[in-house]
């Protein structure tokens, strides 16, 4: 049940998405689209809740609950930013604003913008530590947690590996093009 509200969860943040992008743009409701996007932490709401509730009657705690809490805490650091994202590119195709700035391809810059993309993993992988932690906690001694303290430990390799991947931005920049004449 866990892994199919994950599912559920994952299309109706891009159902929300384009039926609040399509509002703002293309039927000129830019309040009610906005309303609409401002719905989509909801979803998240209902997955914390049911996987609380799932674990309070008696649930075995296992590696749905663990990716619940990764999904959480991915929604929680990459939602607004993708949001953002996809209503600048929006805004550009369907309403004849600007195009949004492309992330920088060279240099410090591009080190800056990989590290500000790791912080949002390092807030995700602490969301999801934290509520599995409460979820440790919440289930307590009556049951085995230690699918759910693994989850942790995955969080936590999720973050060296984008690190690590981030770090080679600034060890090895990418140099920019030389100009043709």
């Amino acid at each position: 049940m866990i892994v199919t509200l994950i599912v559920v969860c994952e299309v109706g943040f891009w159902v929300l998405l384009a039926a609040g992008l399509a509002l703002r743009y293309l039927a000129g409701m830019r309040r009610l689209g906005a309303a609409v996007l401002l719905l989509e932490p909801l979803l998240e709401v209902v997955l914390l809740a049911v996987t609380a509730v799932d674990l309070r009657n008696g649930a075995e705690p296992d590696w749905k609950h663990g990716l619940a809490a990764l999904y959480i805490g991915y929604t929680v650091a990459f939602g607004h930013y993708t949001v953002m994202w996809l209503d600048g590119h929006a805004a550009h195709r369907l309403a004849g604003a600007p195009r949004p700035p492309a992330p920088p391809r060279h240099g410090k810059a591009r080190a800056r913008h990989e590290a500000r993309l790791w912080l949002r993993t390092v807030l995700a992988a602490a969301v999801a530590i934290a509520l599995l932690q409460l979820a440790v906690r919440y289930v307590g001694d009556d049951g085995d947690t230690g699918s759910l303290t693994e989850w942790q430990f995955t969080a936590l390799r999720l973050v060296g590996i984008h690190g690590v991947i981030a770090l080679t931005y600034t060890v090895w920049p990418k140099r920019a093009p030389a100009p043709s004449d």
